[in-house]
């Protein structure tokens, strides 16, 4: 089958923007007077779950506290997150997240090959707009047929109601589109739904699991950073583009996979 459409996840493959969601965190701790601080190796093991809030309910969990100071906290937590979503929006526009190597580019390609594009999110809706307006130019944004994001859905990944409803806003089949993940509760999404899947792991994920990835980059690559040795000789390219995705992808439709 022909492809039809490109879907990415958001944070973390779209845009470099998980350091952001960790210092909102942390400052939203010292707002309430917590005491909490998540550094760096903390929170990559806390994106193994998905959602703002269900990460903080994992933290309260593992607290050494009794059981009444627990439901006080987790009573809290609405709040917290509140807070944290508003010192995003700060950080963000500050202009301190960066677009990952080769996603502006392909998206580029995408367009004007009359591609549908979706973008899929484990955020609320109020993180992702604000992220999107500030990163993809107007012609972007009017390119992207679908953004669905976790408010939107029943349940977050690795379910595959994210990659279902985008695919469903679209109108494609899974068997016509390829996503692009960076952890593995993404990866085990987009496969639950059916896609072809890249993944381009980010420091917080690297040493996740990804054995199911369709193909497993560092970054997509573009002339100004393009990709070692190693995953250029794996693609037969510095970078991938529009053309090796779609040969790559054809070539395992083809065979029924």
């Amino acid at each position: 089958m022909k492809l039809q459409a490109l879907i990415f996840d958001v944070d973390g493959t779209l845009v470099d923007s998980e350091e952001l969601h960790r210092r909102a965190f942390n400052q939203a701790f010292l707002e309430f007077e917590l005491g909490w601080y998540w550094g760096p190796e903390r929170y990559a093991e806390l994106l193994a779950v998905s959602g703002g809030g269900e990460r903080i309910l994992r933290h309260i969990d593992r607290l050494p506290l009794a059981a009444a100071e627990k439901a006080r906290l987790r009573q809290l937590v609405p709040s917290i997150h509140r807070a944290k979503t508003r010192i995003y929006g700060e950080l963000l526009a500050s202009g301190k997240a960066l677009p990952r190597p080769g996603v502006a580019r392909l998206l580029g390609e995408a367009r004007r090959a009359g591609l549908k594009i979706g973008l899929v999110a484990s955020s609320a809706s109020e993180n992702v707009q604000p992220l999107v307006s500030a990163f993809l130019d107007a012609d972007a944004r009017a390119a992207i047929g679908a953004v669905v994001c976790a408010d939107q859905v029943a349940r977050r990944k690795p379910a595959p109601d994210l990659y279902e409803l985008a695919l469903a806003t679209l109108r494609v089949p899974a068997a016509a589109c390829v996503a692009f993940e960076d952890s593995a509760n993404g990866l085990a999404a987009a496969k639950a739904a059916g896609l072809y899947t890249v993944v381009t792991p980010s420091r917080w994920t690297i040493l996740q699991d990804f054995a199911g990835a369709d193909l497993l980059l560092p970054t997509l690559g573009d002339p100004e950073a393009p990709l070692g040795p190693e995953a250029a000789r794996a693609i037969g390219a510095e970078w991938l583009d529009l053309v090796q995705l779609e040969r790559r992808f054809g070539a395992l439709r083809a065979v029924g996979t």
